[in-house]
């Protein structure tokens, strides 16, 4: 009666042992599968994390994201509006002489339009560079950094060389969006 107990027991742990190494190494991919698809705003998110727990955290959050962005129905733009965007934002940059922080704060609503058209849900800042971050995750930075010099420049907080280096910024996503693939 004993053996049998015995050999049940040691069924049961090396059962146990086995399903920890699976769950481990399906966590371990999970999270290179999101590590590939986020690239540049893995290392941001995840890199920032201090302790254990916090980088699950940032994890669950990137994982959120990508499910999220995925339930959303994000198309290309069709030809003529690509053009049509692409003649605004040339209008916008030609404004930015004379008057560069409204030529900015074009630049902004421009995107925005672009990412309402695309599918992108334009509430909120905050939700519209975390779903950004998904796609664009090499551009998501010039992204937070633009909207940040806007921000700076309502207060009159920022310089024309600032104001020049935003629009500069908000062009690279912008011309990624006008991308037809």
């Amino acid at each position: 009666m004993n053996t049998v107990v015995l050999i049940v027991l040691i069924a049961a742990i090396a059962l146990l042992v086995v399903l920890a190494l699976g769950l481990r190494a399906s966590r371990r991919r999970d999270n290179e599968e999101l590590h590939d698809r986020f690239g540049s705003e893995w290392d941001r998110t995840v890199g920032q994390a201090e302790s254990r727990k916090d980088r699950r955290q940032a994890e669950h959050e990137l994982a959120d994201r990508a499910e999220t962005r995925d339930q959303l129905d994000i198309r290309p733009l069709g030809v003529e509006a690509r053009q049509q965007y692409s003649q605004q934002w040339r209008d916008a940059q030609a404004r930015f002489v004379d008057a560069p922080q409204d030529a900015l704060g074009e630049a902004e609503s421009l995107l925005d339009q672009v990412m309402r058209e695309r599918g992108y849900p334009v509430d909120g800042f905050e939700e519209q560079s975390s779903l950004i971050s998904v796609d664009h995750p090499d551009l998501v930075e010039n992204y937070r950094a633009a909207h940040e010099l806007q921000r700076r420049s309502r207060g009159g907080d920022t310089t024309t060389e600032d104001l020049r280096d935003a629009m500069l910024r908000y062009r690279s996503l912008f011309e990624e969006l006008l991308s037809p693939a």
